[in-house]
């Protein structure tokens, strides 16, 4: 019997894309095996995303379309994590539905996927603007003075994880938290476990508009450091 994967994505108003991501990564499940989904959880998305996704699925049998109020990029995530694990998935990838990943650099992920606790992206060359990798240099820097550790890319929506890493690490991670993928990382390399960071390309958004700006990257940046305090704690 071959693994199940479950590839999850985040939606959040991405008419503009979503077509064109679902036909890119439905042939990786296809590929795996037929228990495999792809997973786009729409979070609650004031365009037609939700309604393009239950067409598309009509030409794409793996396709699992979900839909939930809005509760932003983080929560969504944690919500995926744990749909993909109440579903019996075997291995979980998290990848986002702007097209900026690419699917053609999953190969040597799954090809590696039983000799690490996870395997996550490096996006050592950025194309989505001068602000993302100042934000992503910020980021690093706040989690070395704060949990002590260097985390080479600790928010990259390209990662694969067996669900014996998602049991272990996700109660750990407060409810609806925004920054799900950061504290993950973190609890990763915190603890030791065999990571393997991976150099990926990372796209420009290939459609639709960016629902993150400088200003509630600072607000969301204040609220981490607040969070990572009170989550160092638990440690």
């Amino acid at each position: 019997m071959s693994d199940k994967l479950y590839i999850v994505m985040p939606a959040y108003n991405e008419e503009a894309n979503i077509e064109t991501v679902v036909a890119e990564w439905h042939p990786v499940v296809e590929n795996i095996g037929p228990d495999s989904r792809l997973v786009v959880v729409n979070d609650g998305s004031k365009d037609k995303t939700y309604d393009k996704l239950l067409e598309l699925k009509e030409k794409y049998p793996q396709l699992e379309p979900v839909t939930k109020a809005n509760s932003g990029h983080g929560a969504t995530v944690l919500f995926a994590y744990n749909y993909a694990l109440d579903h019996g998935a075997d291995y979980i990838f998290q990848t986002d539905s702007d097209g900026q990943t690419r699917p053609d650099e999953f190969g040597p992920f799954w090809n590696d996927r039983k000799i690490y606790d996870a395997i996550i992206g490096h996006r050592n060359h950025r194309q989505d603007g001068f602000s993302r990798v100042f934000v992503t240099k910020t980021l690093k820097l706040v989690i070395r003075l704060v949990f002590g550790v260097s985390v080479t890319d600790a928010n990259t929506p390209f990662r694969l994880m067996p669900r014996a890493t998602l049991e272990k690490y996700l109660p750990k991670i407060p409810k609806d938290f925004n920054l799900s993928n950061v504290i993950l990382s973190v609890l990763l390399v915190k603890n030791k476990d065999n990571v393997k960071f991976v150099p990926i390309t990372f796209r420009p958004r290939q459609g639709g508009v960016n629902s993150i700006n400088l200003k509630r990257i600072f607000k969301i940046g204040i609220q981490a450091v607040k969070d990572f305090r009170v989550i160092k704690k638990t440690m």
